[in-house]
């Protein structure tokens, strides 16, 4: 098998348009990467934020589980219970993977908006990331957007990893700004289980995007930082609901 060449440039394996633009998988090198409407997402090259993600909502969960009241669908109380996530964004895997690779992690639910990419990852190359969570019985897959299904759902979790866009202030289509208006951010809020936690992944810091947390009802407001080769670093935004 010859080895790509990481010199000549992307190779693009699929492209597919959609109800929401175009949307490409393309191979550079060894890697892989996913391109929506001309502007990069993300690639398979680290994948520190994507597991940084869902770790710091895990932490940040156990740190306010204090809050949490068992529902009738909760195995056991307290921290006996597994916690339950939502992961808004399939992308390239990495935070479905490392949620379910913990055992701490009870229902794993993922909404992906893009069929492109969930049959990148069902019979696809990103398979060799993701094929292995998929086959957990605690993952379901929603093909849907988003926006709409944190509005329309009556499910609730004690964690929502959301990571569809660069960011709340640099958005892959103008929809997605909904999910970071006050009517988004309060539909996240209902979402959640008190003691819940809310975690958005960001390519730059927000203050604004923390206000705007903070006016929707959540507290903890914060920010964790990754360190990236260049520039600023990557961010994720946790906000914890408690009542």
């Amino acid at each position: 098998m010859s080895v790509p060449d990481p010199d000549s440039g992307p190779v693009t394996l699929d492209r597919r348009e959609s109800p929401y633009g175009e949307v490409v998988l393309r191979r550079r090198g060894e890697e892989l990467e996913i391109i929506s409407n001309g502007c990069f997402l993300m690639d398979t090259s680290d994948g520190r934020s994507e597991r940084l993600l869902v770790d710091a909502a895990y932490s940040a969960f156990a740190a306010h589980s204090a809050y949490a009241s068992p529902g009738p669908e909760d195995s056991g109380t307290g921290s006996e219970r597994r916690p339950s996530v939502l992961i808004g964004g399939l992308g390239v895997g990495f935070s479905l993977a490392h949620a379910a690779a913990d055992p701490r992690w009870g229902a794993i639910a993922v909404v992906e908006r893009e069929q492109a990419v969930i049959d990148w990852h069902r019979d696809g190359p990103l398979t060799r990331i993701s094929g292995g969570a998929l086959a957990d019985p605690r993952v379901v897959i929603h093909h849907t957007d988003l926006v709409k299904y944190v509005q329309a759902t009556t499910e609730r979790y004690d964690a929502l990893c959301l990571d569809i866009d660069n960011g709340p202030e640099w958005t892959v289509t103008e929809d997605n700004e909904n999910l970071y208006s006050p009517a988004g951010l309060a539909a996240c809020h209902r979402r959640l289980k008190p003691g819940g936690v809310l975690a958005v992944w960001s390519a730059n810091p927000s203050p604004r995007f923390g206000e705007a947390l903070r006016n929707a009802g959540f507290t903890g407001v914060r920010e964790e930082e990754i360190q990236v080769a260049r520039g600023v670093p990557d961010v994720v935004h946790l906000a914890v609901r408690t009542a």
